[in-house]
């Protein structure tokens, strides 16, 4: 299975840069974390009230093509044991950054990311670039 982090449905969302929905598609299984639809229903409510509806809407018919997948405990228990190495390490990275890599790490998923530089300092994640 492979897990989009928020960057990579942005890009999807905007068909920018152009081929990424058919690697989609095409793809085993595609999903997204709940906190990634967090992420993107976020930058729906940041954008112009005007254009919510619209923008919830082609949001939906996106995530239609993907599984939602819900937190889990075992994620949970990813997130502390990643979160205790970074900090150790003196290389976090970001709170939502982390919650994705240790959702997608519990699944043994390979995370979608143009974020590669954040992810790559977590051991055992398996990541891959898209774009």
């Amino acid at each position: 299975m492979i897990m989009l982090d928020t960057n990579i449905c942005s890009y999807i969302l905007r068909n920018r840069p152009p081929g990424l929905r058919d690697k989609l598609k095409a793809s085993v299984t595609p999903a997204i974390s709940c906190v990634v639809y967090a992420e993107l229903c976020y930058g729906v409510e940041l954008g112009a009230s005007h254009l919510q509806k619209e923008r919830y809407q082609q949001l939906r018919q996106f995530t239609d093509l993907l599984k939602i997948i819900d937190w889990s405990g075992t994620a949970a228990e990813h997130y502390a044991n990643i979160r205790v190495a970074l900090k150790r390490q003196g290389t976090p990275i970001g709170n939502m950054d982390l919650l994705i890599a240790a959702h997608a790490r519990s699944l043994d998923c390979v995370l979608v990311t143009n974020n590669i530089g954040e992810f790559k300092r977590v051991d055992n994640l398996k990541v891959e670039n898209w774009v």
